[in-house]
């Protein structure tokens, strides 16, 4: 099975492409099953509530620390690809918390703040 990652003349070692069409298919799945009700995943009321990290890093955690001890090799897999589906929405996260944090910049910028009042840690 040929995935839909693409490397010039060059063969992925690991299977990567196999496994990020697998995990695609995985959180395709997850927008029409019992965790999306009407459109709405309930995944989305917790990132717009403001708990977004806290979640996700929370199921990530859970999902590694229980890998290999519940249920057979299946079960296994489907907890890390639900570690990495939980990365990938935190990752979503993230980006949209440093959007949010550089139009807070902006909006104080064009406000006539000092930039000395505000600091933006870019670390």
């Amino acid at each position: 099975m040929q995935g839909k990652l693409s490397m010039k003349n060059n063969e992925y070692k690991f299977n990567e492409d196999n496994y990020v069409e697998e995990l695609q298919n995985v959180i395709d799945s997850t927008y029409t099953g019992h965790y999306s009700r009407q459109q709405f995943q309930a995944t989305e009321f917790i990132i717009d509530g403001g708990h977004g990290t806290g979640f996700c890093i929370g199921n990530i955690m859970k999902y590694a620390q229980r890998y290999g001890k519940k249920g057979n090799t299946d079960d296994a897999r489907k907890d890390l690809l639900k570690v990495l589906h939980y990365g990938i929405i935190q990752l979503y996260v993230h980006d949209r918390d440093q959007f949010d944090n550089m139009a807070d910049i902006d909006i104080r910028l064009s406000m006539g703040d000092s930039d000395e009042e505000y600091k933006f840690n870019t670390d």
